[in-house]
């Protein structure tokens, strides 16, 4: 349940638990992490930037979720040669990570001079990994994919760029994981609410009871610039195009000073999200894309927040 200052994730008292002085080769930055638990160990794929401004993914393991050890090596690095090569010119970015079956999926971002697509890649282990597909065109990014097919589909929320709708959430299917369609928008940014300005998918969608827990962000264009907080969505277990609800209150915003302060001040961004046994979910965020937090919340408030006071799904 909530912390008794009322907010609804409680902040590990370690934060950040993740900086560029943890990273055993040069970076400049740690932020923007999918992970997963695999077995008994979590798994941490981030991004960094190098001194050079372009991004590149390593990976940490923890035995507890808090307390991360990085990988000698970084674990995506631009592709040298072939069509991701072409793809990935100006780095990779953000990533998430989605179970599925045995084998854990990976979407990240890939900027080149050609713009950003997703790109998608797959590893059983976390010591090997194979690049699969490109799987949108330019001007995509934050795609997450459910962990679960529906209907004999796999299912991705996605968030495209666009000046008449801008920076809303859709959602695709697709057969085989390259190819996607039968695409339509299920949530926009709202009018002069907190995340008025853009909103994107977060986290791998968890399933609960009641439906798929969305963790998304949303962004608010102030006078000091932008502000990037976190919220909740549920969404149909059996039809997750349809919306149940959209919680009309953020459940994270930037508070403390790594989190106001950094590469990108007031930036709380969510790419990966852990469910327990015990009822808690551990999220990850990165503060000011600078450094990794995390913190704990109830996935039954978090759901409660959902259907007790929502705000329309389409703004």
């Amino acid at each position: 349940m909530a912390g008794s200052d009322g907010a609804i994730i409680q902040r590990y008292d370690t934060n950040p638990i993740l900086t560029r002085d943890d990273v055993p080769y040069p970076v400049e930055t740690v932020h923007n992490a999918g992970v997963v638990k695999q077995g008994g160990m979590y798994v941490m794929l981030f991004r960094s930037h190098l001194r050079n401004g372009r991004s590149i993914i390593g990976l940490a393991r923890s035995t507890d979720g808090v307390r991360f050890t990085v990988h000698p090596k970084p674990f995506i690095t631009p592709a040298q040669k072939g069509t991701f090569a072409e793809y990935e010119a100006f780095g990779v970015e953000d990533p998430r990570i989605c179970p599925m079956g045995d084998d854990y999926l990976i979407t990240y971002s890939a900027y080149s001079p050609h713009g950003v697509r997703v790109a998608l890649a797959r590893t059983t282990d976390f010591e090997r990994v194979e690049r699969i597909a490109l799987i949108t065109q330019a001007d995509y990014r934050n795609i997450v994919l459910f962990p679960e097919q529906t209907g004999g589909r796999y299912v991705r929320l996605d968030r495209p760029h666009s000046s008449i709708s801008p920076w809303s959430i859709w959602i695709s299917y697709s057969p085989d994981l390259v190819h996607w369609g039968d695409s339509r928008v299920v949530m926009k940014p709202m009018e002069y609410h907190w995340d008025a300005l853009k909103i994107g998918p977060g986290a791998t969608p968890i399933k609960t009871q009641q439906g798929w827990l969305n963790i998304f962000h949303g962004v608010f264009k102030t006078m000091d610039g932008a502000v990037y907080r976190l919220g909740v969505a549920l969404h149909d277990l059996h039809d997750p195009s349809r919306i149940l609800g959209v919680a009309d209150d953020w459940i994270l915003q930037p508070e403390d000073p790594w989190e106001v302060s950094g590469y990108v001040h007031n930036v709380v961004f969510c790419c990966g999200a852990v469910p327990e046994d015990d009822g808690t979910v551990k999220i990850y965020w990165g503060g000011a894309d600078t450094v990794m937090c995390g913190g704990t919340a109830s996935i039954a408030d978090l759901v409660e927040l959902c259907l007790s006071k929502p705000r329309p799904a389409l703004g």
